[in-house]
């Protein structure tokens, strides 16, 4: 369903990667008991995202077994959307095993590119994308999710029907818009994709 963002993203299984954007997705439209809520994933690298992070409150997920953490599991769902009402980020694991949640990400000071605007949680996906070879997936309280790599925006998803219309006038020919059902996924032209790391 989110080819043009998968194809983007090589390092990770495409099944766990959109598995997690199907969840952020869910997260945008259904909220929490009636209001908006935002949270954030990173997807991958999941030791160097725990060294550069650390704990807002006891693990919630810690001791549990790794069948029923794994992302692709309906019924962890429930439990995921639950605890993105609290403050701090999701660490999933490449296999799609959900490691930790409540996490404050510190890896501030890495270069990132991202448009202006954008608050704390964007700023804290891209700095963590940028620092180690994870993902950043934000859930904004505005409904919009977005995905960071390499310390750059990748690619927006907008799930309600009134906000695509706004995003119509708000392109300027840098991103390509596709129409998935009443999902708007907005990606960067070919050509202009997120920086790469330089080797070592």
């Amino acid at each position: 369903m989110f080819e043009s963002i998968l194809c983007q993203v090589t390092d990770y299984d495409s099944e766990v990667l959109e598995s997690l954007i199907e969840l952020a997705v869910e997260i945008a439209r259904e909220g929490r008991e009636g209001r908006r809520i935002g949270t954030l994933f990173t997807l991958g690298d999941e030791e160097a995202v725990l060294s550069k992070s650390r704990s807002l409150i006891l693990n919630p997920l810690e001791g549990h077994p790794e069948n029923l953490r794994d992302i692709r599991d309906p019924n962890l769902r429930g439990t995921v959307k639950e605890l993105a009402q609290l403050d701090g980020a999701f660490v999933v694991s490449a296999t799609g095993v959900v490691i930790a949640a409540c996490r404050y990400l510190d890896a501030a000071a890495s270069p990132i590119e991202i448009p202006l605007g954008l608050g704390s949680r964007h700023i804290a996906a891209a700095h963590i994308s940028a620092a180690t070879r994870a993902i950043g997936i934000v859930v904004s309280e505005s409904a919009v999710v977005r995905l960071f790599c390499h310390g750059a925006l990748i690619g927006e998803i907008i799930p309600e029907l009134w906000m695509m219309k706004r995003y119509d006038f708000q392109t300027d020919g840098s991103m390509v818009k596709e129409t998935i059902g009443d999902l708007a996924v907005i990606t960067p032209r070919r050509g202009r994709r997120a920086p790469g790391r330089t080797p070592a």
